[in-house]
């Protein structure tokens, strides 16, 4: 990373900005402009850190003992077998780590930059020190660097000052290049964002050699772990704790009989192996992964991979009207006086503030000045005060012929409040009580028409007045309305329906007025059960505004902290709650809710903010994402209850059959190899189909769930093993090689066959697997019934089996999966119930 900056960059040419070549050169010397940046270890290093596994080094182990007391057979196979689990696991979440950076490499953030004379998109990790940077209100500012040019430029840098409100820079050279701080007027740091105007700037700092690289051991902490990485921490924790016993009871009954302490050790370690969920991470990574390649041919992008779950599980969806609810294609359809009278005057007017604006354009500003017919030549601008969402308004001062007037365009409300006359036709009279009443009624009219309204009013200024302030946005003359047209989108009421019919409840939050946000929730056909507007929110403490929250789904004329303070009363109440937003004022709540989502088009900070991007603005779309990750969500939960049913009943028989058999029921090397072969048949896993009516609702981790149906299915393993154990026994007259070889296939057969059952709650016949699934279990069952005589059977303690066996076997899997079926169906019918 580079050392702060210690020129003012004199030489290089501002103009025409830095050459590809001499940008490529600062690359390479000062590095990636990012904080702190992860450097990808050699692959071989990150192959070899799979190993630190403490049961993979106590294998590792205990297969050096093996050849040093003359079982090199053994130890090699020990260690054969604990290199293709490694591989095995590291290979897949290679994998899926690189599909990861592939689709976040998508919503990169970039910067327009000076090269080689001309105006250029780039990465903004490969921004150097020198590079002319183009900024405008929405964007994140990219580096430190010091401001070439501004025109009204307000930036927020509340994440190194604490400052909430926005402050204005101006262009300026550099007193001391080595001193940066936050208040000087005419210099830019990393994180802050534009709030309006815009400005050229020159980079002097990148990375870690910043203000917020300086300060990054704090804001790069790992963020608090998700309801997903709970869960799964949760059940690893359940799971290591059962194992534990397991392995103690198993230690202890071994050397209270005075069995081998190599051989007891070995098994107790294989135990273990077998118990631990090793492939969790594996399934969940690879799931994940191919839940987000899924996700993005479905035109959204994600981020942060674990949000797919968390969009499984989201039960609220928090969102903003237009764009989403409607086409976004908003038309300037009137423009009125304080009568409802058709005047070009309210059109000039709010013509002259849209165009002198610099802050960031809205769809209301697009629409007024595609009315390119308004003439406002000689009409010269002086200064402005931006739009910020307290005042909900934007001032510009304007100057013709030596006239110098303030122009004033916002939510009528405000607008009406401010204002002492009001124009009628060509006479400016009073705002009096009845005209207020006469204005107000008019507003009322155009929001149930549907029509989205700003009020635009006027004030001449001295001559002489130099500066636009908010002191001077009082005793205005109100001089009408403009009111806009949005249409709703055609798709969004069935996009509404089908998220309703998923169980996700729709809240609207937006800064528009209720009558026109009814209007078009009545137009989609979404039914309102309550309203509550900024002033309501206003006057609630968090108690009341929690309770509200739950009944209500309409929430107007809000302003970003109340958007803030809805999303976190709804998760106080203990919903999953989404929240969709495209603009800066949205970022707080994109960061509050468990599921941040934006859009492509939206400002930096935004998609900054967001842990999943929607290529398209459409909520149809977005309920294709949630069904992905309640798919991904189902895939996930399949492998974990597999692992504390069927996988645990037959460690835990292993466990309890050396209680009354003289030897050890399976060799160390046996149950590894079990464990493997057991893993090669859940590869599949993550490709797996999900009935239907595991995605029609959100779905949560439920520990209560896991421990209930380990003890209902679980018993079930170990009934059959034992049963095994006794037909092994009584019919076979099996001695130790016979009865390891026959319950090896048997644990094999069942434990991979009852997959089948267990991954749906339906009849088995009625849910269809993956055709990879299928084909991966029968090939693991198959292969675990020829080795026993297979050239390698005398290395690995097995012994041919009889073909009496093979028909025991087939009876014994029927009965077996037959009983799972049943103890399945009643488990759920009475969780139903409960």
């Amino acid at each position: 990373m580079n050392k702060p900056e210690k020129n003012n960059h004199q030489s290089d040419n501002i103009a025409s900005g830095l050459t590809s070549a001499e940008a490529m050169a600062r690359l390479r010397r000062y590095g990636p402009n990012r904080l702190k940046p992860v450097r990808q270890r050699a692959i071989l290093l990150q192959f070899l850190a799979y190993f630190r596994n403490p049961l993979v080094l106590v294998l590792l182990v205990a297969s050096g003992i093996s050849a040093l007391t003359g079982d090199r057979t053994g130890s090699i196979i020990i260690g054969l077998v604990v290199l293709m689990s490694v591989t095995l696991d590291f290979v897949q979440e290679y994998r899926a780590g690189k599909t990861v950076e592939h689709l976040t490499a998508l919503v990169t953030l970039t910067a327009t930059v000076l090269r080689d004379g001309m105006r250029r998109e780039v990465p903004v990790t490969k921004l150097v020190l020198g590079d002319v940077v183009f900024l405008s209100a929405g964007d994140l500012i990219p580096a430190d660097a010091r401001v070439l040019e501004a025109d009204d430029f307000f930036v927020n840098q509340a994440q190194l000052t604490g400052e909430a409100y926005p402050v204005e820079k101006h262009a300026g050279p550099s007193a001391n290049s080595e001193v940066w701080e936050p208040e000087a007027d005419n210099l830019v740091f990393m994180g802050s964002s534009v709030v309006s105007g815009s400005a050229h700037i020159l980079v002097g700092r990148t990375g870690d050699a910043t203000a917020l690289g300086q300060i990054a051991e704090s804001l790069v902490s790992h963020p608090p772990p998700t309801a997903f990485e709970r869960g799964t921490r949760r059940f690893s924790l359940l799971i290591m704790r059962l194992t534990l016993l397991l392995v103690l009871f198993t230690l202890l009954v071994n050397l209270s009989f005075h069995r081998p302490l190599l051989e007891s050790f070995m098994f107790a370690v294989a135990l273990a192996v077998g118990l631990t969920p090793e492939l969790l991470p594996m399934v969940v990574s690879v799931t994940l992964a191919r839940g987000a390649l899924r996700m993005a041919a479905r035109k959204v992008i994600v981020k942060r991979p674990s949000a797919i779950q968390d969009m499984g599980s989201m039960d609220v969806l928090c969102t903003d009207k237009t764009g989403t609810l409607t086409e976004a294609r908003i038309r300037l359809e009137r423009h009125v006086d304080a009568s409802g009278r058709e005047t070009v005057r309210v059109l000039e007017l709010a013509y002259l503030n849209s165009y002198f604006e610099t802050g960031l354009k809205s769809p209301l500003d697009d629409a007024i000045l595609q009315h390119s017919e308004i003439d406002i030549s000689g009409w010269q601008k002086i200064d402005e005060f931006p739009f910020d969402f307290e005042r909900r308004r934007v001032s510009v001062l304007v100057e013709r012929e030596g006239t110098r007037r303030l122009v004033v365009k916002g939510a009528p409300e405000d607008i009406l409040r401010l204002c002492t006359h009001y124009e009628d036709g060509s006479a400016v009279m009073p705002v009096d009580d009845a005209a207020r009443a006469q204005i107000e009624t008019l507003f009322d009219a155009l929001g149930r028409e549907g029509f989205r309204v700003l009020g635009i009013a006027w004030r001449d200024m001295p001559p002489d007045h130099p500066h636009a302030v908010v002191t001077d946005e009082t005793e205005l003359i109100f001089a009408g309305f403009a009111a806009f047209l949005d249409p709703p989108k055609v798709s969004a009421g069935e996009a509404l329906l089908a998220l309703q019919a998923s169980g996700v409840a729709i809240k609207i939050v937006t800064g528009d007025n209720e009558l026109v946000t009814r209007h078009v929730c009545m137009q989609l056909g979404l039914n309102i059960t309550g309203i509550l507007t900024g002033t309501d929110i206003q006057n609630m403490n968090e108690d009341a505004l929690s309770a509200k929250a739950e009944e209500v789904n309409l929430f107007c004329r809000v302003n970003p902290a109340q958007k803030n303070r809805i999303i976190l009363a709804l998760k106080a109440r203990g919903h999953v709650v989404g929240y969709l937003g495209d603009g800066i004022n949205d970022a707080p709540s994109l960061q509050s809710a468990d599921i941040g989502i934006s859009v492509e088009s939206a400002v930096d900070v935004a998609r900054q903010a967001a842990a999943m991007i929607l290529l398209e603005k459409d909520l149809m779309v977005l309920h294709a994402g949630i069904v992905e990750g309640r798919r991904t969500f189902g895939n996930v939960m399949k492998y974990i209850m597999m692992v504390t049913s069927s996988n645990f009943g037959n460690m835990f028989s292993m466990a309890a059959a050396t209680l009354f058999l003289p030897f050890l029921p399976m060799l160390p090397l046996q149950i590894l190899l079990n464990n493997l072969l057991y893993d090669v048949s859940e590869i599949a896993l993550p490709l797996d189909n999900v009935d239907a009516e595991d995605l029609a609702r959100p779905r949560e981790w439920d520990m209560s769930f896991i421990r209930n149906f380990m003890l209902t299915i679980g018993p079930f393993s170990s009934l059959f093993d034992f049963l095994t154990f006794y037909l092994l026994i009584a019919l076979f007259h099996a001695n130790e090689t016979m009865f390891h070889t026959g319950w090896f296939v048997e644990s094999i057969t069942t434990q991979v066959m009852v997959i089948f059952v267990i991954r749906t709650r339906r009849n088995p016949f009625r849910s269809h697997p993956n055709r990879w699934l299928t084909l991966i279990s029968l090939t693991v069952v198959i292969t675990a019934m020829l080795l026993p005589f297979s050239p390698v059977a005398h290395y690995l303690g097995f012994t041919p089996l009889p073909p009496s066996f093979f028909a025991l076997l087939t009876a014994l899997t029927l009965v077996y999966l037959a009983l799972v079926e049943g103890g399945k169906r009643w488990f759920y019918k009475r969780l139903v119930k409960l």
